[in-house]
């Protein structure tokens, strides 16, 4: 915007620093519902849970306030270029955080009704893949405010280990599902966990993605490591 006044690119540069310190605040409390969800899981604690549940209001609200500003953003000072590209990329962000935060809500409540039925089904593989999947997400939103391609980039490749983390423990359910008839109960909603897991990990690669856009004018590859087979091992054992 160089024909513009000083005081009004400073201003818009205020903005637009609202804007990132206004998502990094959401993805504070998305970062901490999921990792709470994952510690209600492990650790049995229904307490933790509800919080969990409870929480995912704060978050809806903080994504409306994000979306409230960045259109008032667009509407008084029709940015152009790069400075498009942030305001765009915060309305999508914040659409993955929320995707996000339900999921954790998901996590939690799910995690009190295994609770109350018996399994002994090992954890530890979901515990393991919840702590790839937030070291990824914290990444995510990290590089929202540092605008590094290159970090965007290493993001979007590690959701392949997620991917592998989430094959892996499939087959185990499946497995002991077909063991037992009994562990069909428990073994169903952790398999829903772990779904909800690995679309963590994709939201978060979502918000790779629009991170190296908003900062390089380019998309990455269509085609990203993906490594989830679950679709096809069902069709293939319904043969």
């Amino acid at each position: 915007m160089p024909d513009e006044p000083k005081h009004i690119v400073t201003s818009f540069e205020a903005d637009l620093k609202k804007l990132r310190d206004m998502i990094a605040n959401m993805g504070g409390l998305v970062e901490r519902a999921v990792a709470d969800a994952a510690q209600a899981l492990l650790t049995h604690d229904p307490d933790i849970a509800t919080r969990v549940i409870e929480g995912d209001a704060r978050i809806n609200a903080e994504q409306h306030n994000v979306e409230q500003f960045t259109v008032r953003l667009l509407a008084l000072r029709q940015p152009v270029a790069d400075d498009l590209r942030q305001a765009i990329q915060a309305l999508k962000v914040v659409t993955d955080l929320e995707r996000i935060g339900d999921y954790a809500s998901n996590i939690a409540k799910r995690s009190i009704v295994i609770n109350q039925v018996a399994s002994n089904f090992p954890l530890a593989g979901l515990g393991q893949m919840a702590m790839l999947v937030q070291q990824n997400l914290k990444a995510s939103i990290d590089i929202v405010g540092e605008a590094d391609p290159q970090k965007a980039i290493m993001v979007w490749r590690a959701d392949q280990m997620v991917d592998d983390l989430y094959n892996t423990i499939f087959r185990e359910l499946i497995t002991y599902m077909m063991e037992d008839a009994r562990n069909i109960s428990a073994c169903t909603h952790l398999m829903f966990i772990a779904k909800n897991l690995e679309r963590i990990g994709d939201h978060t690669t979502n918000i790779a993605e629009l991170t190296y856009y908003a900062v390089t004018g380019q998309n990455l590859p269509d085609y990203r490591p993906k490594g989830d087979i679950t679709s096809t091992y069902m069709a293939a054992s319904s043969d």
